[in-house]
């Protein structure tokens, strides 16, 4: 990547890298007889969509915006004829929402029993034609995780999904699908206990389904994944239950596929170590930096104190909190140099905001032989319309 021609801030697409992690997925669906679909709440680069298709089954949504995305953009680049599913769940629906998500959606997944029922009169019809297929969201309570109970679905008080207490003896007339998300960036060994703890508790409904979707959070193209494992759970649940089952990551798909690239615009000299401020923002541009929070890795650095200059990362903005991270370098830095933030695909785009009137960052594409391309540039247009 020549970082010379590169107008900063910028999110920067690595084509090589999503093709990677797309062969495996593809290699995962082809083994296990699973259906992988993007989960567009982490990565929504629709430029990038029929490279995406070409591998896929398709996409899923959390709102009709999200939907209406997969529905336009979603197509295979080698094969426009191929079946492109498109999926939708949302806590609630709007009752104005329901029609259109009946046209563009096959599968839609209800909250509860009572949105079920409020939007009935409408899924109902399109179902019956074979248009759609509906599901319901349940609650394994269950859960895998220690920290960040922020993105925990199965927390003590947590309104995703119909715990077992709320189910009905029979799954409702017209449901043909069962939904559960519970991980967050996981390994296989959480979803096969989550797995085993819904078909303990949730078995008179498996045995009436059409299809279940197994949820997010699987870091599959992560090295040292147990993607073994995950094809003999997928095979046995359509062996077992005869139903088609359905994974839908976002991670996992754009993991590591990405870098934003920013320059030095002054370096303040502090009590505590010298702060470089960046063309860039947390708050602003990768905002789960704060929010999690974490430490994004940076290219050529290292932990602070570990190399000879040790800096803090910081932005433009007004927010004294606004603070990516300390790292330290082998060569001191100066004003107009440029830094590489890694692993900036997911979640950066999708969640980046105009705080303090700061411009978003371009999105870019790197090809194969490291030449970059602008896919989307950003101005003062872009702020306005916001408000």
């Amino acid at each position: 990547m020549k970082l010379s021609d590169i107008k900063t801030p910028a999110y920067v697409i690595d084509e090589r890298k999503l093709r990677e992690n797309l062969e495996i997925l593809k290699e995962v669906q082809d083994r296990s007889g699973a259906k992988i679909l993007l989960a567009q709440k982490a990565y929504s680069v629709y430029q990038t969509y029929p490279l995406i298709a070409d591998y896929l089954a398709g996409a899923t949504a959390s709102g009709l915006f999200e939907a209406k995305l997969a529905h336009e953009e979603m197509r295979s680049k080698n094969d426009p004829t191929k079946k492109i599913e498109n999926h939708v769940f949302e806590p609630a629906f709007e009752s104005d929402e329901m029609s259109e998500l009946c046209d563009i959606c096959d599968h839609i997944v209800f909250n509860s029993i009572n949105q079920l029922e409020t939007h009935r009169s409408i899924w109902e019809s399109a179902a019956e034609a074979g248009k759609v297929s509906v599901g319901l969201r349940i609650n394994p309570e269950y859960s895998t995780q220690d920290d960040h109970e922020i993105y925990d679905p199965c927390s003590a008080g947590s309104r995703l999904g119909i715990r077992l207490s709320e189910m009905p003896e029979e799954l409702p007339g017209g449901v043909e699908g069962i939904h559960f998300h519970t991980l967050c960036e996981q390994g296989f060994e959480p979803l096969e206990e989550t797995f085993r703890a819904v078909e303990e508790k949730f078995a008179p409904y498996l045995a009436q389904i059409k299809w279940i979707n197994l949820g997010g959070g699987h870091h599959i193209t992560r090295e040292g994944y147990n993607i073994g494992g995950l094809i003999s759970l997928v095979k046995y649940i359509r062996e077992r239950y005869a139903a088609d089952v359905y994974l839908e990551p976002g991670e996992a798909i754009a993991l590591d596929a990405g870098y934003l690239v920013t320059t030095i615009m002054d370096i303040v000299n502090t009590e505590r170590m010298p702060v470089l401020i960046l063309d860039t923002s947390a708050a602003c541009h990768m905002p789960d930096v704060l929010e999690m929070p974490y430490r994004p890795p940076l290219k050529d650095s290292e932990e602070p104190g570990e190399l000879e200059y040790t800096y803090r990362l910081s932005s433009r903005t007004c927010l004294a909190g606004d603070i990516i991270g300390d790292y330290s370098f082998m060569n001191q830095k100066h004003i107009g140099d440029r830094l590489v933030f890694e692993d900036m695909a997911i979640y950066s785009m999708v969640k980046n905001n105009t705080f303090n009137g700061m411009p978003l960052p371009d999105i870019d594409i790197m090809h194969d032989n490291g030449t970059v391309d602008v896919l989307k540039r950003f101005g003062y247009e872009n702020f306005k319309e916001r408000l």
